[in-house]
C-alpha cells in the first residue's frame, strides 16, 4: 500500500498525493512509456535541421542512383536512408538532442532510460515466437535473441524476417527493446535474401554485426529489390487474394474496409495453404456477406463461385475457416 505523502512509484521524485494518486492505475512501466514515446516523436518531428539536410540529401542521392532501378518508390528510400544518415552516419544528431533532452526531464527513472540509448542498434532477424506484448526474435547473423516490443495488435506470423533500429525498452529487463524507427516486416517469399546476407557477413572479416549493417546496409536493400521487393507487407499470393477480393468488390459497386481488414489479418496471422488465390478470396466474399459487411449481393452462393471460377465446396471451405478465425477473435 502506498502512502500519500510517500514517493511516488513513477519516479518522479514527487509524493504519490502530488502526483499520480489521482489516476486509477500507475505504473513506472506506463509512465515512462509515454516519455519515452514522446522523446522518440519529437526528435523525427524537429530533425534533421536545416543545417544537416545537405548531408542528409547527398546520402539519398547516393542510395537513390543505386537502388532506383530495385526500389522505385523514393518516399521508401528517403524513409531508409534517413534512419541510416541519423544512426549509421551522424550519430552525433541523435546523442546530441538525447543530451538537450535530459536537461529537460525531472523524473529520475526516464533519465536513467536516456543513459541507455546513446547507441541505437539495427536488427535483421526472424520471428520465432509472438506473445501478447512482444515478438521474440533471432538474429540473421549470430543466432541471437531478442524481445522487441509490439507496435500494434495486429498478427506477426511466425517465419517472417523484420528490420528496424532499436533501443532498450525502459523495463531494465535484459535483451527486451523498441524500435526507434519503422518496424518492417518481409514477406515469405523474400526468405532467400537473408540467407544470402547472413553468408555475405560469415565472409566478413571483422565479424561485427554493427559494423557490417553499417558498411553493408545498402547492399541488404538491393538484395531485396532483386528479389523482387517493392515495400510490400505481402507475399504474392496473399496480394493476389486481396486483389482478387477487392476486383469483385468493385465491379459489383461494394467495398468494405473491415472486410478486407479481416481478409489480411487471416492471411497473416493463419497462412492458409491453398493452391488458387480466388478461392480464397471467394470464401472471404461469402464470408463479407454472411456478416453484413457491405449491401447484400443479388447473386446466388453458385454464382459467386462461378465468378471466380471455383467450385463451391471450395469457396465454403475457405468461408467457414474465415468464420471461425473471426468469431474466435470478436469479443463475447
Amino acid at each position: 500500500m502506498i502512502g500519500r505523502n510517500d514517493p511516488c512509484p513513477c519516479g518522479s521524485g514527487k509524493k504519490y498525493k502530488k502526483c499520480c494518486q489521482s489516476k486509477e492505475t500507475v505504473t513506472v512501466e506506463t509512465v515512462q512509456m509515454e516519455e519515452l514515446e514522446g522523446i522518440l516523436q519529437t526528435f523525427y518531428d524537429v530533425y534533421p535541421e536545416r543545417k544537416d539536410i545537405p548531408d542528409y540529401l547527398e546520402l539519398a542521392n547516393e542510395w537513390k542512383r543505386s537502388l532506383d532501378t530495385y526500389l522505385p518508390e523514393e518516399e521508401m528510400i528517403e524513409a531508409i536512408v534517413l534512419d541510416e544518415f541519423f544512426f549509421h552516419h551522424r550519430p552525433d544528431i541523435w546523442t546530441g538532442y538525447l543530451d538537450r533532452q535530459k536537461k529537460k526531464l525531472l523524473r529520475p527513472s526516464v533519465l536513467r532510460v536516456i543513459e541507455t540509448w546513446r547507441q541505437p542498434q539495427a536488427i535483421i532477424g526472424e520471428v520465432i515466437d509472438v506473445e501478447e506484448g512482444y515478438i521474440a526474435v533471432k538474429s540473421i547473423f549470430n543466432d541471437e535473441l531478442i524481445r522487441l516490443r509490439r507496435e500494434s495488435e495486429k498478427p506477426v506470423p511466425v517465419g517472417v524476417h523484420l528490420f528496424c533500429f532499436m533501443l532498450p525498452d525502459g523495463t531494465g529487463e535484459e535483451g527486451q527493446f523498441l524500435a526507434v524507427s519503422s518496424l518492417i516486416f518481409f514477406p515469405t517469399d523474400h526468405a532467400d535474401v537473408f540467407r544470402e546476407f547472413a553468408e555475405q557477413f560469415e565472409a566478413y572479416e571483422e565479424q561485427d554485426v554493427s559494423k557490417f549493417l553499417k558498411e553493408y546496409a545498402m547492399n541488404f536493400w538491393r538484395l531485396l529489390g532483386q528479389n523482387g521487393y517493392q515495400g510490400g507487407e505481402f507475399t504474392e499470393f496473399e496480394a493476389g487474394v486481396l486483389l482478387d477480393a477487392m476486383d469483385f468488390l468493385e465491379k459489383h459497386d461494394r467495398m468494405s474496409r473491415k472486410l478486407l481488414d479481416v481478409v489480411e489479418d487471416f492471411l497473416v496471422e493463419q497462412q492458409p495453404n491453398a493452391r488458387k488465390e480466388t478461392a480464397i478470396a471467394a470464401g472471404a466474399i461469402r464470408f463479407g456477406q454472411e456478416h453484413s459487411f457491405f449491401e447484400p449481393l443479388s447473386m446466388t452462393l453458385k454464382e459467386i463461385a462461378e465468378w471466380f471460377d471455383v467450385s463451391p465446396s471450395s469457396m465454403n471451405k475457405y468461408y467457414k475457416e474465415l468464420d471461425a478465425y473471426y468469431l474466435a477473435k470478436v469479443p463475447v
